[in-house]
Formats: structure tokens, C-alpha cells, sequence
């Protein structure tokens, strides 16, 4: 009662849709997805057939029946209790700075070397700059209210629009003028292997559905407005997703395709029908026009990042921070701005989270950023999908639990649904700790770029003891709620 009182409706129908495709549409992927080679656009339909729209339907109405603040924490609360709800809330939350703070701020400054530096990554103070500054920003920025927030999402969603469509025009004169890499319809034909090496990175771009819903309470009328956005941004969303996959296939040998670079290395080498040209040894020059429109893409490249990550720490961030003030982790992160709204105290450790994850990771990996990318994109995708094994099976519990609930729109085959997603979740989970396993555990085509082989038992120990210690440490917020889950709010 206390809290609730401070949130502020600024969440309009056209506002929630941004948010999603900022909360879904995230580019720092799209190389990843990339390097698996033609046949990764296969698995790019077949999931957002067999994941991607299930889950849609999932997130439609348990956001629409259950609009109240907190969103996925509070549906699992609500479904298994507060024990549950600690660990998806804390999970929920903690992938965020870790993700901020590791790939994407790498991506972003890799983006400013790349087309306004010598094309290397900058090094010590240089890197810090630009990778603290990135992570501040956006923390700065989910600090404000979404009657000013709103505007950096807005803002993030065009910018994909116009990058992608940009691209996508200039992939067709590429092709016109100079042919595109070629490949077979065999190419596109889905293997085991693939799905092993893919599953993990395509389910983390297809999730986020249920994110605007954690401001549920700070939205007009979010029974009507959520099953509008979901849907329109879910069609948006594989659209953003195909377009510049298939265009990097169609511009780089797969070989030449890397997590880290492949979408920039691909707008580079398109962009030299603008002005510029590929060298003997491959190396892409940009000059007049082609540099003036490659430069732009940087920025707006970085945009779309930067709005990822400030939506993300929009949502998270008040999930956490409804669990504090529910009972379900330490009452002083539930506590809300009078003057914004928002959880100032969790926005803060946020970007203290992000920092330490910067810091160490960078240090551990001695600067190489290809093993740096690879390591923290697994960990951040692990600790998103974990939380999931919650907020899946949460639809047909409230079905039961709360049948007499008003909602809106109800999702065909609950159980079903949440059954398949649920699976999926649980094996990409294991494939993200151990990769290739079933097939080739941390073998030449499963290693995430930068490890080998040799370090396989070093990669498992970067995954598996900090979701050890994300566990320990939702349950130490489970404990230090008890005082909070005693408390009763007085009959009015």
C-alpha cells in the first residue's frame, strides 16, 4: 500500500508496443545466430513457430488477466508462492546487469571502433571509458519515470526500423552490383547439431514477451493494450530477426561470420556501393559516402543496444522490487521513488552489478573480447531462461487457482503450452552450461567463440558456479523477506 500508491500510468498502447520490440528485437545476437550458417534461419522459423507464438499466446492473457505491478514475479508468487517467486524474481532481475554489463557494452564499443577507430577493440582506460559510460547512461536512465523514460524505447524501436531497413535495401543493390555469397537449398536443411548450437541464442532473442507487464500498474489500460502489443510486436519481431540474419548469410562466407562483429562486418562490406572497397586480404575500406551512412548505422546500432538494455533494466528492476516490497526479497529494495516512481535502489545496484561483471570478466579474460562476448552471452542467457521453468507453468496454476478471475483473452491449451515451452526452456538450459552435449560436448563447432576444447571444465565452472551462487542468493532474499511476509496491511 505503501508503494503502490507512488506509481504513475504514462503506459499507453503504441508505448507498450516500442517496449517490446526493444525487449525483444536485441542485435547483439544476430551474428551468433548468424555464424551457424543458412540453416540457422530454418531453426529461426521452426522456433518462432514451436516458442515464439506459444508463448505469445501465454503472456497475452496472464498480462491482460493479472495487470498488477511485478508481472512474472508476481504471477509465479501468485501460482507457488513466495519461495518460487524469489528465485524467478532474483534471476529475473540479475540476468539484466550481467547482460548490460558484459555483451552489450562490449558490442557497443566494438561498434565505435569498428567505424570510427582502427577496427581493433579498445584497450584499458579506452575500453572502460566508453563500456562505463554505456552502462551508467542506461541505468541513469531507468531511474526516470516512463513519462520521460518511455521516449528512449520509442526511440530504440525506430532506430531498428530504420538500421534494418536500411541494411536490407542496401544488401539488394550489394547484390545487383557485385552477386552475394552463394549457397544451396541443402543448406537450409535442419540437422541436430544446429538445433544443439542454436536453441539456447534463439529462445533468449524470443523471450521478453512478459516484460512490460512487470509496470503493470503503470500502464492505462493494460487488459485491452497488452494482448494488442504482444501481437503486433510478434510479427515485427521475426520480421527484424530474419531480415539481417539472411542478409549476413547472403554478403559473408559463414566463415567469415563471428558473434561478436558478424552484423557490423556485414554492414561494411554492403555499404561499398556507397563509397569504398574489400582489400586483397579481405580488409573492408570505407570512404565518402559509404563511411558517412556506415558511421551513421554505428550509431544507430549502438542505440539499439543501449534502448535493450534500458528496457530490460526498466522491467527487471520492478520485478526485484515488488518482491521486496511482497515479501519475497529484503524489504529496502522495495522501495520506490515518490518523485519518479521507480526503484531507484535496485536501478543502483543494477549498474553496480553491471560494473562488476565488466570489471572481472574483462580482467579474467585478459581483454580478449571474442572469449569475453561468448562467456557472459552464455551466462546471461542461462540465468534469463532458468527463470522461465516458473513463469511458463504459472498459466495453468492460476487457471486452477484463480478460475473466477476476469480475463480478456485466454490462450488455447494452457497446459500443453506451457508443457512444450517449458521443455524447450529445461533443454536449452543445459545446453547453454554444457554446450553440444548429445552430440559433441564442447566440441570445434559447439565451443563458444574464443574457448577450445582443452578449456572445457573452465568454461562449465564460468556457467555453473555463478548460477550456483545466483541460487544461494535468492534463497538469502527468500530468508531476509520474512519480517516483510509477516506484516499484514490493516483492513480498510
Amino acid at each position: 500500500m505503501v508503494e503502490r500508491r507512488k506509481l504513475k500510468k504514462n503506459l499507453g498502447r503504441f508505448d507498450i508496443l516500442f517496449f517490446l520490440l526493444c525487449t525483444i528485437v536485441g542485435l547483439d545476437t544476430v551474428g551468433t545466430v548468424a555464424a551457424h550458417g543458412p540453416e540457422a534461419f530454418t531453426w529461426m522459423i521452426v522456433l518462432a513457430a514451436v516458442f515464439f507464438v506459444p508463448s505469445a499466446l501465454l503472456f497475452a492473457e496472464l498480462g491482460a488477466a493479472f495487470p498488477q505491478e511485478g508481472g512474472p514475479y508476481l504471477w509465479v508468487r501468485l501460482a507457488f508462492g513466495h519461495l518460487a517467486g524469489a528465485f524467478t524474481a532474483f534471476l529475473y532481475w540479475v540476468t539484466t546487469p550481467v547482460w548490460v554489463g558484459g555483451t552489450l557494452s562490449v558490442a557497443a564499443v566494438t561498434a565505435f571502433t569498428t567505424f570510427f577507430g582502427d577496427g581493433t577493440t579498445l584497450g584499458g582506460a579506452g575500453f572502460y571509458a566508453g563500456a562505463l559510460a554505456f552502462v551508467w547512461t542506461g541505468v541513469l536512465a531507468a531511474v526516470l519515470s516512463f513519462r520521460i523514460g518511455k521516449w528512449i524505447p520509442i526511440l530504440g524501436g525506430w532506430a531498428r526500423l530504420v538500421l534494418l531497413g536500411l541494411f536490407s535495401a542496401t544488401v539488394l543493390v550489394y547484390a545487383v552490383k557485385n552477386g552475394l555469397h552463394g549457397f544451396g537449398a541443402g543448406d537450409f536443411v535442419p540437422t541436430w547439431a544446429g538445433f544443439i548450437g542454436l536453441i539456447p541464442v534463439l529462445m533468449f532473442n524470443y523471450v521478453g514477451f512478459e516484460l512490460p507487464s512487470s509496470a503493470g500498474e503503470e500502464m492505462r489500460d493494460p487488459q485491452r493494450d497488452v494482448p494488442f502489443a504482444i501481437f503486433r510486436s510478434a510479427v515485427l519481431s521475426v520480421l527484424l530477426y530474419s531480415v539481417p540474419v539472411l542478409g549476413i548469410l547472403l554478403v559473408l562466407p559463414v566463415a567469415a561470420v563471428t558473434g561478436l562483429g558478424g552484423f557490423l562486418d556485414a554492414v561494411r562490406q554492403v555499404f561499398t556501393v556507397y563509397g569504398g572497397h574489400v582489400q586483397a586480404d579481405g580488409t573492408v575500406v570505407l570512404t565518402g559516402l559509404g563511411q558517412v551512412l556506415g558511421s551513421a548505422c554505428a550509431v544507430a546500432f549502438a542505440l539499439t543496444l543501449f534502448s535493450s538494455g534500458t528496457a530490460w533494466l526498466m522491467g527487471s528492476d520492478r520485478a526485484l522490487a515488488v518482491a521486496g516490497y511482497d515479501g519475497a526479497a529484503p524489504r529496502g529494495l522495495g522501495v520506490l521513488s515518490e518523485r519518479f516512481g521507480t526503484p531507484v535502489r535496485v536501478n543502483l545496484l543494477s549498474g553496480v552489478v553491471a560494473t562488476g561483471v565488466l570489471v572481472l570478466t574483462h580482467e579474467l579474460t585478459g581483454g580478449d573480447t571474442a572469449k569475453y562476448f561468448g562467456a557472459v552471452l552464455s551466462l546471461a542467457v542461462s540465468t534469463t531462461l532458468i527463470s522461465y521453468l516458473w513463469i511458463f507453468p504459472a498459466l495453468p496454476a492460476l487457471r486452477t487457482r484463480f478460475p473466477d478471475v476476469e480475463r480478456p483473452y485466454r490462450a488455447p491449451y494452457p497446459t500443453a503450452i506451457a508443457t512444450l515451452l517449458t521443455l524447450l526452456i529445461a533443454f536449452a538450459t543445459l545446453q547453454l552450461t554444457m554446450p553440444g552435449l548429445g552430440a559433441d560436448w564442447f566440441g570445434a563447432d559447439f565451443a563458444p567463440s574464443g574457448w577450445t576444447h582443452d578449456e572445457r571444465w573452465t568454461y562449465l565452472a564460468t556457467q555453473g558456479l555463478p548460477l550456483l551462487g545466483f541460487a544461494l542468493l535468492a534463497v538469502a532474499f527468500w530468508a531476509l523477506a520474512a519480517r516483510t511476509r509477516r506484516r499484514q496491511a490493516p483492513d480498510r
